[in-house]
């Protein structure tokens, strides 16, 4: 497809649905945007309708959009209330219950779709494509500015972090303070992802460390766990600031994606019983 050229999807035709009982989620993926609608019936609550399906107390996902009919109120971890209603512009947070409010279906539009909603479940064991970030030098910066400046910096960074993990389609995971452990669907997009981060990230004169990792993890309540979750930890810890280091696994998933990288050697890995081949990715990650 040539660039620029014009492209159209219609949510008559989408390319993922899921249904539950009382509601109905349905993604378009146009190029790289991926775009999900949102129809729960009046009366619907995500906790009695989807909690049992996700396998999670509460809805993980990061949801960003604007609604279209009806009325639903986002009821947060820590007992906050949001009220959206048709034509509110909305940025709701991982960790939130909904309820439908109104007495028609609320219908919403939301950026990244939903794909992998409600899925993997508890217990399963599935392969992921890890990314860690961490800032360089944190305890420093804190000491130089001041816990309430270094509270506003890290904000910041963690608003820009956010912002490419929807642009990429990623999951946030985790988070350790001063940095985040996400999943992606494709090693090529974690890799990209982690670039981009580090260089968002660079904007508020920080540096930025991360490993990429494609390995297997066991779904638990709250997260994941396993040995991939650990060697991509210290992949990262190999890392310098500014550098993005990636596992011979993901380098061979993504090596075909126009990516560009540097052979950084055999590593000892600390808790990891063979040495391991870590490439890092070199400039942007993009070939001429």
């Amino acid at each position: 497809m040539l660039k620029g050229e014009p492209r159209i999807k219609n949510f008559d035709t989408p390319d993922e649905v899921l249904t539950f009982e009382g509601a109905m989620a349905e993604t378009v993926v146009v190029g790289d945007l991926v775009v999900g609608r949102m129809v729960m019936e009046p009366g619907s609550r995500w906790s009695e309708r989807v909690r049992d399906i996700a396998g999670t107390d509460s809805c993980e996902f990061h949801h960003v959009g604007v609604g279209v009919s009806g009325s639903a109120r986002f009821i947060m971890n820590d007992g906050t209330t949001i009220d959206v209603r048709a034509g509110d512009v909305f940025d709701i947070p991982a960790g939130h219950d909904t309820l439908v409010t109104s007495d028609v279906a609320a219908v919403s539009i939301v950026w990244g779709g939903w794909q992998g909603w409600g899925k993997p479940s508890v217990g399963d064991r599935v392969l992921m494509n890890l990314v860690m970030t961490d800032i360089e030098g944190s305890t420093l910066h804190l000491t130089q500015i001041g816990d309430a400046a270094w509270n506003r910096l890290l904000e910041r960074h963690n608003a820009l972090v956010r912002e490419v993990l929807d642009r990429y389609r990623g999951q946030e995971v985790d988070t350790t303070g001063d940095g985040f452990l996400l999943s992606f669907d494709g090693a090529a997009r974690a890799v990209r992802a982690a670039t981009d981060i580090r260089n968002a990230v660079a904007e508020l004169d920080l540096k930025v460390r991360a490993g990429v990792h494609t390995g297997e993890v066991e779904v638990v309540p709250g997260g994941i766990r396993g040995a991939a979750v650990h060697e991509t930890a210290r992949i990262m810890a190999l890392a310098k600031g500014d550098e993005v280091l990636l596992s011979d696994l993901t380098m061979q998933l993504s090596m075909d994606a126009g990516l560009a990288y540097e052979d950084r050697g055999l590593h000892e890995l600390k808790g990891i019983r063979a040495p391991r081949h870590v490439y890092s990715v070199v400039g942007d990650g993009r070939t001429s």
